[in-house]
């Protein structure tokens, strides 16, 4: 064994003693919010395909009906050949962008090939040696790489802590020429929400720059699914809104609507943006055919929240510890080892869940997240409750 091998196997190794060792499971998706395991099938409860889309059958049926020859290589091709700023940036793209700066009222729209892509590439663009990023200390990972490649210095506050954030700026505001503080919607281990109208208040007060990741709540929070944003009442406030197609959109790829200075700069400075292969002519194609579905998924969109609120309080009465508002829905047991094993348990019941662990949520809160989709229904749900009770005893 070479010393390059050997260094790989004490490094595996100590993820085994750990208990943090993971593994490729090759799945196959299926109706009703459903999954296929090596022959079994599973109600998934660790997907993110909020509205059911990405596994919608008489959806993608409809979409690809629309195929022929003319549209073949435009809408449907597989390769895009390059960077958008070669030639990469097929039609399809402009046409989703025109309809998420509409949609969102915005002057404009960027899509970029991933959540992760999008928030690496924005700090690092925007924020500089000069400049102070406050970020609440459970945003997703990919924000916090992002700060890492930025200049700016960085202060995590406590989650949702917004009066930490004001003894921060009414001490040190005037040390920065700029300040963004940056917040998800929906967080996506707690499932709980942020309060975005305090944060822009703050942000007037303190004439910062405000960056809310909607990763959770584009598509499914909303009348006309622009997020939790729109359901508070400030989506034109907020300098830098970004969202996801790979959850609610049942699609690839992010997006951020702004202002069209914010867009024609990132364009020129976000470095995923420049340096990487655009996506295929027909995931973004796809992308445009659901956007102009997602304001009229109302029905959807309650029923995921019905869903979620009952559930919750059928793991309370059940005497299991739960949180948040959202249909993230976790189950916090506390032990990493019990969680797993619970998840184990639970999984043998048709129900596929994941135990999350450290370093993915604090020591002493590993736990079961529960997602919910527009697919499912509550004869599915109902019996897990007592399932998880169970597991755990």
């Amino acid at each position: 064994m070479s010393d390059f091998s050997r260094q790989l196997a004490e490094q595996l190794a100590e993820i085994d003693r750990q208990g943090q060792r993971r593994q490729l499971v090759p799945v196959t998706h299926l109706a009703h919010g459903r999954i296929a395991i090596d022959g079994r099938e599973y109600l998934n409860l660790a997907g993110n395909d909020y509205l059911g889309l990405a596994a919608n059958q008489a959806m993608l049926a409809d979409f690809y009906r629309q195929q022929d020859e003319g549209n073949l290589l435009a809408c449907y091709g597989l390769g895009s050949t390059a960077s958008r700023l070669m030639t990469g940036n097929t039609r399809p793209y402009a046409e989703l962008e025109r309809g998420l700066a509409a949609l969102y009222g915005t002057e404009a729209a960027l899509v970029f090939n991933s959540g992760y892509h999008l928030n690496v590439g924005i700090l690092p663009a925007l924020a500089g040696k000069q400049d102070l990023i406050l970020a609440d200390k459970l945003c997703h990972a990919s924000l916090i790489d992002g700060m890492r490649l930025s200049l700016a210095k960085v202060v995590r506050y406590p989650h949702l802590d917004y009066r930490a954030i004001e003894r921060i700026l009414t001490k040190d505001r005037d040390r920065f020429r700029q300040v963004f503080i940056v917040t998800e919607s929906i967080f996506s281990m707690d499932g709980d929400l942020a309060d975005l109208a305090e944060l822009v208040r703050i942000k007037e007060r303190f004439a910062a720059v405000l960056y809310v990741d909607e990763a959770h709540g584009a598509g499914i929070r909303g009348d006309s699914g622009c997020g939790l944003a729109e359901e508070q009442g400030v989506r034109q406030a907020i300098e830098i809104l970004t969202g996801t197609f790979g959850k609610a959109y049942g699609g690839q790829g992010a997006f951020v609507v702004g202002s069209r200075l914010l867009v024609d700069t990132l364009i020129n400075t976000a470095r995923p943006q420049i340096f990487s292969t655009g996506l295929p002519p027909v995931s973004v194609h796809w992308l445009e055919t659901v956007l102009t579905r997602i304001p009229h998924l109302r029905r959807e969109r309650a029923k995921v929240a019905e869903l979620s609120q009952r559930l919750r309080d059928q793991l309370r009465q059940a005497g299991l510890q739960t949180m948040g508002n959202s249909n993230i829905v976790p189950v916090v047991i506390g032990d990493a080892a019990r969680t797993v094993a619970a998840a184990e348990r639970v999984c043998a019941a048709g129900y596929w869940v994941k135990a999350v662990r450290p370093p993915t949520v604090p020591a002493g809160t590993s736990r079961l997240r529960l997602s919910l989709n527009a697919a499912m229904d509550w004869e599915q749900l109902a019996p897990l409750p007592a399932i998880i009770k169970t597991a755990l005893d």
